[in-house]
Order: C-alpha cells, then sequence, then structure tokens
C-alpha cells in the first residue's frame, strides 16, 4: 500500500538560518491517497518571542506556547510517524527548509528531498497563469475551506489532503475509492452551483414595445436561430410561436 504523509508547519517568520523555529506540526496520513484517521499534531515552544507578522498569520502567542514542548522533546515521535513515507506539502521547500534546520541541530539526518511532492509545483503545472495558493485551488475545486480563518499546520494539512486528491485528478467513485456518502469536490462544487440558481427568474429589462421590435426584427432573418437550442423549452415555444 501507497503510504503519504501531508503536512503543514507554522514557524516564528521566514527564515530558520535566521533564527526562526517552527512552532506547530500537523501530519494527515494517506493510504492511497484515502485518510486513514491517524494524524500527527503537535504546538511547540520555539525558545524565543514571536514577531508580530508571525503572530498576526496563525496566532499562535509566545505566552500560549511557552508550556508547550521543544522540538527536541517532540523529534523522535514525528520522525517516527512520518517513517519512510512519501512526504507531501504546499511550497514544500519552505516546509523542508524549517524541519532540516531543527532536525540538524539536533543531529539527526536531513529529510531527503527525493521523499518530497510539493503541491504547489504540481498546480502550477497543471495549471499555469492560474493563482496557486491553497485558498485558490479550494475554490476551483470546490473545496470548503470556511474555517481557515488563520493558518493551522492541521486544519492546513487536512485541506491539503483534499487538494491533493484532486490535483492528483479526484477519487473515481467508479473504482469504489470513496465510502458511501462521501461527496467528492466536484460533487460539492455542483452542489454548491445549484443553490445559487435563483428560484424565480429576474423580470426582463425590456418593455413591451422593445420585445415586439426584437421580435420583428428575429423574423426577418433566414435560417434557423440558433441560440434559441440553448433557451429553457417553455422560453423556446414561446419564441418560436
Amino acid at each position: 500500500m501507497s503510504r503519504e504523509i501531508v503536512f503543514d508547519t507554522e514557524t516564528t517568520g521566514l527564515s530558520p538560518l535566521g533564527g526562526d523555529r517552527v512552532v506547530e506540526i500537523g501530519c494527515v496520513e494517506l493510504l492511497n491517497h484515502m485518510p486513514t484517521g491517524q494524524n500527527f499534531h503537535v504546538y511547540i515552544n520555539p525558545e524565543r518571542d514571536m514577531p508580530q507578522g508571525a503572530f498576526a498569520v496563525h496566532g499562535l502567542s509566545s505566552e500560549f506556547l511557552s508550556d508547550k514542548p521543544v522540538f527536541a522533546a517532540i523529534a523522535d515521535a514525528f520522525v517516527d510517524f512520518i517513517g519512510d513515507a512519501k512526504l507531501v506539502a504546499h511550497n514544500a521547500a519552505f516546509d523542508i527548509g524549517f524541519l532540516n534546520a531543527e532536525l540538524g541541530r539536533l543531529g539527526h539526518g536531513p529529510i531527503d528531498q527525493g521523499r518530497v511532492v510539493d503541491t504547489l509545483a504540481i498546480a502550477k503545472r497543471k495549471f499555469p497563469f492560474a493563482p496557486a495558493s491553497l485558498d485558490a485551488l479550494c475554490l476551483r475545486f470546490g473545496i470548503d475551506n470556511s474555517r481557515r480563518t488563520k493558518h493551522g499546520a492541521l486544519l492546513d494539512a487536512e485541506i491539503l489532503a483534499e487538494v491533493y486528491v484532486e490535483l492528483l485528478g479526484g477519487r473515481q467513485t467508479t473504482l469504489g475509492l470513496v465510502a458511501a456518502g462521501v461527496k467528492t469536490a466536484v460533487e460539492r462544487a455542483s452542489a454548491r452551483r445549484g443553490s445559487l440558481v435563483r428560484p424565480e427568474p429576474l423580470p426582463s429589462r425590456l418593455t413591451a414595445a422593445e420585445a415586439a421590435a426584437h421580435e420583428a426584427f428575429i423574423a426577418t432573418l433566414k435560417g434557423e436561430i440558433v441560440w434559441r437550442r440553448y433557451l429553457p423549452e417553455q422560453d423556446a415555444a414561446k419564441a418560436a410561436s
């Protein structure tokens, strides 16, 4: 069976070499692209202050993190959880750079880049010139990210797992890969579009005289009026009468 770990981190900033540290790790286990329910999630005391810019992104304060374990205390559990699985992240170089910096401080070997899948790179190849942020991909695939008011490693990993499956082509229900009652992102998007249909159409802005003048003009045209193929049946019958 193919085991993959979709993960995300939150940090104190943008530069692991400049002293920024990991403050949260969230991992979601997939087997054959399906979530198993086995997750790894931990908050980490970064042993330094929390810059205001980083706090604005994830909302994790120095006070909140003060009683959380340091990275050294959770490193072995993290390494054991990921094992030798393929690692999936969005803008993976950022997260891997931070994790390798943390592991390097403890004498652990780095995570091999060969086992890392970057969903940002996949999205850019698949949808060139289109927005490729996690939020943009949720919108494209109809994935609900309404809980994502701030960045959070586990929530982002859970959402990214859905995005990753859609980037691979989506779950094939005809092959029995989706449990009964679980909707795919395509089905959710379709349902969402259906919910936006007006129960009553808006009244026409044309006056009776304008509508009559239009029909008189149409009557002068020869051949089939092509756009009438796309009118609802009742409207097409009325227009043809």
